[in-house]
């Protein structure tokens, strides 16, 4: 049996169970992002999925919409409202993702998809990490995350699509939880989020 359909079938069993247990947080925080973001809990955007292919995900909405004088959003870090600081702390942003990996657009452990406008910016190597699906935790989120360079992360991306397998999925999952309780990783020193990938290696 091919062991991306295997992977497919425990995603969706463990997704079962997750969603289960998961509903009644994920009810609170959007009735709390709802009134923190006036009636906005959610944030849309589009990602590139498996083979580049652009998908929409979900995710809760952590930061408003608070522009300039001139009707430029304001940075991130005064942006990012106080609910919305703890959710990602807590990585609980990431929470919705779970509807994407119902749909069938990613998995539960993969490269996490980025931005569209950062695809004509990979080498050869970096592309590599759109051979398997997305994931809502990986490889590179529990070996540092946003606290490691972009090509360090590229590097464990590319290593995960090398060495996929069910019991480096569990690993991860349990390593996430792990992460998830000491909140480690989650910015980047001096960023309220992370900093671009301009292309360079």
């Amino acid at each position: 049996m091919n062991k991306f359909y295997f992977k497919s079938i425990i995603d969706f069993i463990v997704l079962l169970i997750l969603i289960i247990l998961s509903f009644p947080i994920f009810l609170i925080l959007t009735i709390s992002l709802a009134i923190s973001n006036k009636g906005t809990p959610f944030f849309f955007q589009f990602r590139p999925g498996q083979f580049g292919k652009i998908i929409s995900i979900v995710k809760f909405k952590t930061m408003n919409d608070a522009k300039d004088e001139s009707g430029e959003l304001l940075p991130d870090s005064l942006r990012l409202t106080k609910v919305g600081r703890f959710i990602r702390k807590s990585s609980l942003d990431e929470l919705p993702q779970l509807i994407n990996v119902l749909k069938g657009d990613m998995n539960l452990v993969g490269p996490r998809p980025l931005l569209v406008e950062y695809l004509p910016l990979y080498n050869e190597h970096q592309k590599r990490r759109h051979e398997v699906k997305p994931g809502i935790t990986g490889w590179a989120q529990v070996n540092g995350r946003n606290a490691i360079s972009w090509q360090e992360k590229f590097d464990l991306d590319v290593w995960y699509v090398d060495h996929c397998s069910f019991g480096l999925d569990m690993k991860i999952l349990w390593l996430t939880i792990l992460k998830v309780f000491k909140r480690e990783g989650i910015n980047q020193a001096g960023q309220a989020t992370v900093e671009k990938f301009n292309g360079h290696n």
